[in-house]
């Protein structure tokens, strides 16, 4: 092996051991905390979770085994079955975060309708959506024997040894990417776009009513004022930060790989096999980005993990910032007019400084 195989083998074993801890504590979150459980959204992050699981500890080893050995891992019947849940567990991954992004769509822009727009029972057939057409083409690629070992990629994949039926592969190959990574690319555009933009005006409605508490205020001390403008300034940057990385990740790690096997049908052009393993590499790492896009960084698995580790440790929970708690105090005093004077709402500030809880 030459030094840049020694490299992506350790990058391939890194990806294992990190989509493997991360999948596995989203699961652990999701069993611990019976509100995630009840959330409509939990079922499309479970569904995303045992898919990257399966995909961890089924076709990320044996790719390793590949680029190792670099030879086939195994004989041509286990290599088709390994190749079908490959084809089977992305194309289900790229569906589901499509899922979540409609359900965020829906969350945002319906409030007051998502309910009854968004139950059980829908997301339910939403995800029989999902099985139905990542079984479709998975099945169909393995009836017409055109998944086995793809040295390129050093894993059983989507594969055509064959010449005598390369048109059809190659029409197959462009409306399975076609109906997968790029449907699943457009809904997240479309989707996340019209979020940001509600979002947006949500935020700017927020820092009007932000500008005249502190207008009023005209006694409160200038740290709390500028903590205050600072809360201000992140709370327009989040929704943006949180879309770009929605949108951006799906693409950085998707986009590489997808774009060189629509390269590979042309023969003309040649492709270098250590870009091949490359962008399996950044196929592989979706399943190890999505636990902290989707789950671990938002607030409600971050307080299930602090209450786990809390509990092994026999600890209490912090309390939240007080600066942040005073500025949340002061809103409120403001939009429900209580108390009823500035002199009562800077009081409240002494109190809330002196006494966080």
């Amino acid at each position: 092996m030459d030094t840049a195989e020694v490299i992506l083998s350790v990058l391939v074993a890194v990806i294992i051991i990190v989509s493997l801890l991360s999948n596995v504590l989203v699961l652990i979150c999701f069993l611990y905390n019976p509100e995630i459980r009840k959330q409509v959204p939990g079922l499309f992050t479970l569904n995303l979770t045992f898919c990257n699981l399966l995909l961890t500890v089924s076709n990320m080893p044996l790719t390793l085994v590949g680029l190792v050995n670099k030879g086939q891992p195994g004989g041509d019947s286990f290599c088709q079955i390994v190749g079908f849940l490959e084809t089977f567990l992305s194309t289900n991954s790229m569906l589901s975060m499509a899922a979540l992004s409609i359900d965020r769509w829906i969350a945002v822009v319906f409030p007051l309708r998502y309910h009854s727009k968004m139950r059980h029972k829908d997301a339910a057939f939403v995800l029989g959506y999902t099985w139905a057409h990542s079984m479709s083409f998975s099945t169909v690629a393995t009836c017409l024997s055109w998944v086995g070992y793809h040295r390129l990629y050093a894993s059983c994949t989507l594969s055509n040894p064959r010449a005598s039926s390369r048109t059809q592969f190659v029409i197959f190959t462009v409306f399975f990417h076609s109906f997968t990574f790029l449907l699943s690319f457009i809904v997240l555009c479309v989707t996340y776009l019209k979020v940001l933009k509600v979002a947006r005006f949500h935020c700017k409605r927020i820092d009007i009513i932000t500008m005249q508490t502190l207008v009023l205020l005209v006694d409160i001390h200038p740290s709390v004022r500028q903590r205050c403008l600072e809360e201000q300034k992140r709370r327009r940057q989040r929704a943006t930060r949180k879309i770009s990385t929605f949108i951006g990740t799906f693409m950085l790690c998707f986009a590489p790989y997808v774009i060189t096997r629509i390269v590979e049908l042309f023969p003309a052009v040649p492709i270098n096999p250590h870009w091949g393993i490359v962008s399996k590499c950044l196929a592989y790492s979706k399943a190890a980005c999505d636990p902290f896009v989707y789950s671990l960084l938002r607030h409600q698995y971050r307080k299930t993990c602090t209450d786990i580790i809390n509990r092994l440790l026999k600890r209490t929970r912090a309390n939240p910032s007080t600066a942040l708690l005073l500025c949340r105090k002061m809103l409120l005093c403001f939009v429900y007019r209580v108390p009823t004077t500035t002199h009562q709402c800077s009081e409240l500030a002494v109190r809330t400084m002196s006494n966080p809880a």
